[in-house]
């Protein structure tokens, strides 16, 4: 048996992080607890494993890490400013969430694809977003906690959005690569799989906003032990594969 030694050294990151989190929520008092950043931390974590793992699904484990990291930053930020009734940003906050999602698409189409693509892919991508905020379509036009995931027609046109601008995005970058033959199977590839993770992820929007301000504060403490405890697991991995003798490669 063998494993991989980049895929060891992730392992042992992600369990770092984990335990850093964990650590953060069983602190919750000491960061401000209801008005502190947690409820903000807590949007993050959700909503970037849910599209990273959905990206991931659909384009492999780069695309979604990569994706699902940008998501996570940016709809936290977005949806915590909503919950608080906040007014809308201005043009460059907009176009700097636009970049970061952007940048996440980049990185895990040249990944999958090279350099070229994934460099015109970002910033089509970013550009799209940025036009679209301008136009009023943003995640929060609908925003609407609920006790349960709700599908709207307002989400459904925009993942149908989605889909039609990113297979578009993946053809003109699949060109921009020279790579005139798998041009349109690819956009319909990166469009179909963005569009569906976002109708998906997007119906779980309205329980996620629900959760996270309304979450007890002893289950904060609960949730911080369960995410030390799986930090824990995925770096003792590493001397598992030590003691067992597996082969690193």
């Amino acid at each position: 048996m063998t494993i991989d030694k980049h895929a060891l050294a992730l392992t042992s990151i992600i369990g770092t992080s984990l335990d850093v989190l964990g650590a953060l929520y069983l602190a919750y008092d000491l960061l401000g607890g209801e008005h502190g950043p947690l409820r903000t931390l807590t949007r993050a974590v959700t909503y970037g494993t849910l599209f990273g793992t959905g990206y991931g699904l659909a384009l492999g484990p780069v695309f979604g890490l990569a994706s699902g990291v940008a998501h996570g930053i940016t709809l936290a930020w977005e949806y915590s400013r909503a919950s608080r009734n906040e007014p809308r940003p201005g043009f460059w906050l907009d176009t700097v969430m636009s970049a970061i999602r952007g940048c996440g698409f980049g990185l895990g189409a040249s990944y999958l694809f090279g350099a070229r693509f994934g460099i015109t892919f970002g910033a089509l991508s970013t550009a799209g977003q940025a036009v679209a905020y301008r136009l009023g379509i943003r995640p929060t036009l609908d925003y609407r906690p609920a006790t349960r995931p709700r599908l709207s027609r307002v989400l459904l046109l925009a993942a149908a959005n989605r889909t039609i601008g990113y297979t578009a995005t993946g053809y003109v970058s699949s060109l921009a690569a020279h790579e005139r033959e798998h041009a349109m199977a690819v956009g319909l590839k990166a469009g179909l799989a963005i569009g569906v993770v976002t109708a998906i992820a997007g119906s779980f929007t309205p329980f996620i906003e629900w959760t996270a301000d309304h979450v007890p504060e002893r289950r904060m403490g609960v949730f911080g032990v369960g995410l030390i405890l799986a930090g824990f697991t995925l770096q003792s991995v590493q001397y598992w594969v030590a003691l067992l003798d597996v082969t690193v490669r």
